[in-house]
């Protein structure tokens, strides 16, 4: 009998980050502890830039913002804002995040060494590009990644794929 095997991938579905912002900038617009204030979420460039007259209006647009991803499934390891300050500039404080995607070396590293020591004895992991591809003579034993790798407490998100 073949091998199974499974991809272990860090990916964002642009889709529904799109989606979530437009929610929030939606709500933004709306509520009313935002009137006023020059409140405001887009995209600028490859990043997501939050706007406001005050620091405390930012966290609270970045809240919005992390609420709308949690809701549509987004890990929010996807999502980095740097140092969480909102910055001055001019009179209005802005916030600055971006996504974060694929599994860099020494995330990959990290991935394959957690499966090595905690993981199933028939594992063999293999880092190809910005994925890891774990293969083994048993599922249960792939499950059983699946499992520890979505018990870790990682810094990044991971996703599987190509499962077979």
């Amino acid at each position: 009998m073949a091998d199974s095997s499974m991809d272990i991938v860090s990916k964002v579905d642009r889709q529904e980050v799109d989606n979530a912002l437009n929610q929030a900038a939606k709500e933004v617009s709306q509520r009313y502890d935002f009137k006023n204030v020059g409140a405001s979420i887009a995209w600028s460039g490859e990043s997501i830039l939050m706007k406001a007259n005050s620091s405390e209006r930012v966290l609270a647009i970045l809240d919005v913002f992390q609420t709308k991803l949690v809701k549509r499934g987004i890990s929010l390891k996807a999502f980095d804002t740097g140092e969480n300050e909102p910055q001055v500039s001019g009179k209005e404080y802005q916030l600055a995040g971006s996504l974060k995607e694929g599994l860099a070396g020494d995330n990959a590293k990290k991935v394959t060494k957690l499966i090595r020591d905690e993981g199933p004895k028939g594992v063999k992991t293999q880092i190809t590009g910005e994925e890891v591809r774990a293969t083994s003579k048993s599922r249960d034993d792939l499950q059983a990644v699946q499992a520890l790798l979505k018990g870790a407490d990682l810094d990044f998100a991971v996703q599987f794929t190509n499962y077979r």
